[in-house]
């Protein structure tokens, strides 16, 4: 199982993906107007709600609960043959966002809410050395997780050959890139690559980069954090394919 908490997040969940919740604990006494509106969406999904002390949403949610906790049958991640099943099915301009090795739950959910923003087609996260989609995950994604795609690969490197065999343009992340990230022609079919917080991109996935871009810094900074250099990275492929060719 898994936990969601947080007003948002929980209230997300609600409307997307009902299904996953065993149980809502909503703390006692709790009559405020968001918390009696999302009770009523609760019960018009069929959810239990359980009425309990803050105690018990401290232990099982941690800070941040804001006096709701959906007690959640784990989010399960896609396979790389459901992947391939559906992959043909998608109009071009495809949009794939791969996370190698991100560490951090919260980089994590952020990153993913802002995947489901920018409209991609699929995330992919390396099944080895990678944040898990725990509660911190999910609260920072607020309800993203359950819209998106998520792929758990194994071999991040023979993936990325896949792609480029399809004619998936692969744009990988690092701060030595000679390239600014807005010289980049996002008008195709493309796989943004992001590396940990800490190494970036291994090399060997950088080898497989069609090519790499930079986000410069001012004031000797190094990069920016990961989820951060993903909300700027995706967004620019929105606004190329929003514009007028050479605009």
């Amino acid at each position: 199982m898994s936990y969601v908490k947080g007003i948002h997040p929980v209230s997300a969940l609600l409307n997307d993906a009902p299904e996953r919740v065993r149980v809502l604990l909503v703390q006692k006494n709790r009559r405020d107007a968001r918390m009696q509106n999302l009770i009523a969406t609760a019960r018009t999904r069929s959810v239990r709600c359980e009425f309990v002390e803050k105690r018990r949403l401290d232990r099982v949610g941690g800070d941040g609960h804001q006096g709701v906790v959906a007690d959640c049958h784990a989010l399960s991640l896609a396979t790389e043959a459901d992947l391939e099943d559906i992959y043909e099915t998608w109009a071009a301009e495809k949009l794939f966002l791969v996370l190698e090795s991100v560490s951090d739950p919260r980089n994590l959910g952020a990153a993913l809410r802002t995947a489901a923003a920018a409209g991609v087609n699929a995330v992919l996260v390396s099944k080895r050395r990678s944040a898990p989609l725990n509660s911190a995950a999910l609260k920072a994604a607020a309800g993203a997780a359950e819209r998106l795609m998520i792929v758990e690969v194994v071999n991040l490197a023979r993936r990325l050959e896949w792609f480029k065999q399809r004619g998936v343009w692969i744009v990988g992340a690092i701060p030595e890139a000679e390239r600014a990230w807005t010289e980049v022609d996002f008008r195709r079919d493309v796989a943004i690559v992001v590396g940990s917080e800490g190494e970036g991109l291994r090399v060997l996935t950088r080898k497989l980069c069609d090519e790499t871009v930079t986000i410069p810094m001012a004031r000797a900074m190094d990069s920016l954090n990961v989820s951060v250099a993903t909300g700027v990275l995706l967004f620019e492929v929105v606004r190329q394919r929003a514009s007028p060719i050479g605009g």
